[in-house]
């Protein structure tokens, strides 16, 4: 397996479910009016900076994984050229 598609892979994966794993934590936070339940003001805000974080770093793992996808779709690209090219001039 090429090291740029596993990457790519691992940088989705994990930006991908770490956006869930945040959302889903923020989700059952909530009373059944809507509004979040913390027990103090400081975990409150502790919290709530550490999910800004967390959703910053899923950001940028999911951008660094397409862009790792797109670095293999070039260097597959650029090495089917070459191999029909090799194909086309013998020699």
């Amino acid at each position: 397996m090429n090291p740029t598609l596993f990457l790519s892979t691992l940088a989705l994966l994990s930006g991908f479910g770490l956006r869930y794993w945040i959302n889903r934590r923020k989700f059952y936070r909530r009373s059944p009016m809507g509004a979040e339940g913390f027990s103090s003001y400081e975990k409150s805000v502790l919290i709530s900076f550490l999910e800004r974080t967390g959703k910053w770093i899923a950001f940028i793992l999911i951008v660094f994984g397409l862009l790792f996808f797109w670095s293999y779709s070039r260097q597959k690209k650029e090495k089917e050229e070459v191999v029909l090219i090799e194909k086309q001039n013998p020699k």
